[in-house]
């Protein structure tokens, strides 16, 4: 038995593995999917307050409160600066760590520093510009889309400008570490390569202490 902790994207929520949990938990692993403040079921905790030191808290709460230990913590899109953050706390609980297509940051880059998107400094928000309107999702499922595009809220700009903290570089912790790349995505060879989720592949695919897919 495994236990995962799965943490979803921007703009989402805990919701996005709806589809996961219940083939998880039959196949005999416990799952636990941490709402991030101020996005998907918890947007009505929405503020100016709210940036990345939240989430990060959320995820280990979620850990310590449960006494979570040995655990697969997955962080998807957004959700690898998350996990990333979360190890300052609890990397002594964590057994293998999981990026799936999301962002490998460095001790101090922060969302912005990765995607040159300049969140939070040229006039992109709502709301006093604090927070960030969802990006739009392709999906091959209209009636997915509808479902989705229901439930995706803004994000409070602050968890993209504010760097993440890494004590020691992931490849010196004792945790064993996947990267997985999505690639129905792709557009160009040159768009992609300048992508960061891309970029994250380059790195991980032939690092021996990453396991690539």
């Amino acid at each position: 038995m495994t236990t995962f902790v799965l943490v979803h994207g921007a703009w989402g929520g805990s919701y996005g593995f709806r589809a996961v949990r219940g083939p998880l938990r039959a196949a005999g692993h416990d799952v636990f999917t941490p709402s991030l403040t101020g996005i998907g079921e918890r947007v009505h905790l929405a503020s100016p307050q709210v940036n990345l030191t939240t989430h990060v808290t959320d995820v280990v709460n979620t850990v310590l409160y449960e006494d979570l230990s040995d655990i697969v913590l997955l962080g998807y899109s957004y959700g690898g600066m998350v996990v990333t953050g979360s190890l300052e706390y609890v990397a002594d609980r964590v057994a293998h760590l999981v990026y799936l297509d999301a962002f490998l940051p460095a001790d101090g880059q922060s969302l912005n520093d990765l995607t040159g998107a300049g969140y939070g400094t040229s006039g992109i928000g709502l709301g006093g510009e604090w927070l960030v309107p969802p990006m739009a999702r392709n999906f091959d499922d209209a009636a997915e889309a509808d479902w989705h595009f229901a439930r995706r809220s803004p994000h409070p700009v602050g968890c993209f400008t504010q760097p993440v903290r890494l004590r020691q570089p992931l490849e010196e912790y004792p945790f064993t570490r996947t990267y997985i790349k999505a690639t129905a995505d792709a557009r160009t060879p040159e768009d992609d390569r300048r992508h960061p989720f891309w970029q994250a592949a380059d790195r991980t695919k032939t690092d021996p202490a990453w396991r690539y897919r």
